[in-house]
């Protein structure tokens, strides 16, 4: 179910960011996958017809995607899915490219799906917005997902009005979460022209690989337990604190405030 909150845009509007240049405290990144929405029944068809299309094979053994970049997810099923008999494939730069190229094709012309199949996580909708409420805080993504493909799943679910997508990390990107992570700190500050270190940065992510890729980044992860991974796993690899879900307004704020 979609869930209500402030007028669509596609990102803060020129006068918010304006406003908001001088006392920015703190860039907030959001996972996506799991921590804000559940569209795996729509990704998953996606990711098999993209790589049939590119690969020349069925996708019949899919690796673990908790906390993995599509660039990552598509390595991986290659070395899990032989390639078939006298095939041959391109080298892996131009059989990546691609690979990212039909995966957007094939997850726009399922589109329409998304609400039907897939849902916006409790709370998600009102704990983005009640973090857009408060002055000094920037918020963006830091996903394994592509960047159209990401743009696709939160506007499904009116999730994006909220979001600076512009300096967020994706995965199209070749780097992993972690340097993406500090690749977006370094546009936050350049974009809002204020000087950013770690500890004006908080991840909200609900796997184990995710509190890793902000350990490597220097910054905390508040863990949100939606996803594969447990509280206790999530508080074991660093997460501070670990969050159920984004049901309570407040304790998402707090958390991201501490």
């Amino acid at each position: 179910m979609r869930e209500i909150g402030r007028p669509p845009a596609s990102s803060p509007s020129a006068a918010s960011i304006d406003a908001r240049r001088l006392i920015i405290q703190r860039l907030v990144l959001w996972n996506i996958d799991l921590t804000l929405v559940d569209v795996a029944r729509v990704s998953r068809d996606a990711y098999a017809e993209a790589f049939r299309r590119v690969a020349g094979r069925p996708l019949v053994a899919l690796p673990k995607l908790a906390g993995a970049s599509d660039s990552e997810i598509f390595f991986e099923s290659l070395a899990l899915n032989d390639p078939a008999p006298g095939a041959h494939l391109p080298p892996d730069g131009d059989l990546l490219a691609g690979y990212l190229t039909e995966l957007a094709r094939s997850f726009a012309a399922r589109r329409g799906a998304l609400a039907d199949l897939g849902r916006a996580l409790p709370g998600a909708g009102r704990a983005l917005a009640a973090v857009a409420e408060v002055p000094g805080l920037i918020q963006t993504v830091l996903t394994g997902s592509i960047r159209p493909n990401a743009e696709v799943k939160l506007a499904a679910f009116g999730l994006d009005r909220f979001l600076d997508l512009d300096i967020g990390g994706y995965g199209s990107d070749v780097y992993p979460k972690g340097a993406q992570l500090l690749r977006s700190m370094a546009m936050a500050a350049e974009k809002y022209q204020v000087p950013l270190t770690a500890a004006d940065v908080v991840y909200l992510a609900d796997s184990v690989r995710d509190v890793a890729a902000a350990t490597f980044g220097g910054v905390r992860c508040v863990g949100v337990a939606t996803g594969r991974s447990t509280m206790s796993e999530l508080a074991d690899a660093g997460a501070r604190p670990v969050l159920a879900d984004l049901t309570d307004d407040r304790a998402v704020l707090a958390a991201i405030r501490q």
